[in-house]
């Protein structure tokens, strides 16, 4: 509190009323902002924010040049009107057709609403438009996952998302399997092949923690905040990874036959990747990751037409799979054979 100042003394409600007022008028406060401006501690300021959104403002916090800051999410009677290009339009349809493994979530349900939000303000010129741009895109997503039985945990993740709280999960590490209770803070939606998945500190797991959605189980919100640690950048958990897992980084080299070095060569695999193509058009692929069994997954998904030339240890777990697959097949042909004989006498 400045030296001369006189204490101001706010019943909680004027306290209230002064910290929307100040949230609403300025860019952003951090807690000994709005302690100095309403004479109280940093501890009656967080009761007060917990009181504040029970009324219905969302808050959100982010560091700003070492400190953090508070400010409104939404409902801020200073947002000017939005106006949309048709450029844009398509832009945001495109986004929207981008999400269609959302299904079933509320994410999705309020995109729905958000555009028809949107249609209801544009201008008459605009409107023929929109049934010919909502099909300027096309996603064909295969494996999609279903978020129906989840989609009430998911509202509720969304809501410790947006307000920063801990939460309790009930998570099920598989599909059908027992169900184990993690104290997480949820940091960040990682969206991989059509799954979504939270990325967050599990306390009781000593660390960041990936859980998939469809695998929840249950999620308690508490009215415990959390605050993400400053410079957390969620893209460097995954900077090693082919895909999600980030265990120990492999050296891989595969050589792709020519018949297919159009479909691997121009695509960008990961960062730092070195192509190169000899003299019989067979293109080889080098680059750091971690996740042995995406990259096998990988791999052979390209079937005669990749090799691993390293390292040894993927090689061969690659040459078991494909010998476990070919004595699974003659196996099932044995059986097949038998069959028709039996029915031929």
């Amino acid at each position: 509190m400045q030296k001369g100042k006189p204490a101001k003394k706010y019943s909680q409600a004027a306290r209230l009323h002064s910290i929307i007022r100040l949230l609403e008028t300025r860019r952003g406060l951090t807690l000994d902002e709005l302690a100095q401006e309403c004479g109280v501690d940093r501890r009656t300021i967080h009761r007060d924010l917990n009181a504040v959104e029970e009324a219905g403002y969302t808050l959100t916090s982010e560091w700003l040049e070492g400190k953090k800051v508070y400010s409104f999410l939404t409902k801020s009677r200073n947002i000017p009107p939005i106006t949309f290009t048709l450029p844009q339009l398509m832009s945001l349809y495109l986004l929207r057709s981008l999400g269609a493994h959302l299904a079933g979530t509320p994410f999705q349900a309020e995109i729905d609403e958000l555009f028809r939000t949107i249609n209801t303000v544009l201008p008459d010129r605009h409107v023929a438009h929109l049934e010919r741009i909502a099909r300027v895109s096309l996603p064909l997503l295969n494996g999609s996952r279903d978020y129906a039985q989840a989609a009430g945990h998911i509202a509720e993740l969304q809501r410790a998302l947006l307000q920063q709280y801990r939460i309790r999960l009930t998570y099920a590490k598989k599909s059908k399997g027992e169900a184990d209770l993690y104290e997480v803070d949820p940091y960040t939606l990682v969206f991989h092949k059509g799954g979504i998945y939270l990325l967050g500190n599990a306390h009781n797991r000593s660390g960041l923690r990936l859980f998939a959605l469809e695998r929840v189980r249950g999620i308690e919100v508490t009215r415990q905040r959390f605050e993400i640690p400053e410079g957390y950048q969620p893209e460097s958990h995954f900077s090693s990874a082919f895909g999600l897992v980030s265990d120990c980084p492999l050296k891989v080299a595969v050589r792709f036959s020519a018949e297919i070095a159009h479909a691997v060569k121009d695509r960008i695999w990961m960062a730092g990747q070195k192509i190169v193509t000899d003299p019989e058009g067979r293109v080889t692929i080098q680059f750091e990751a971690a996740g042995q069994m995406e990259l096998v997954s990988w791999i052979l998904s390209y079937g005669m037409h990749a090799e691993v030339l390293e390292p040894p240890e993927l090689r061969q777990e690659v040459k078991r799979q494909v010998r476990e697959m070919r004595e699974f097949y003659r196996g099932k042909d044995k059986e097949k054979d038998k069959g028709e004989k039996k029915g031929k006498r």
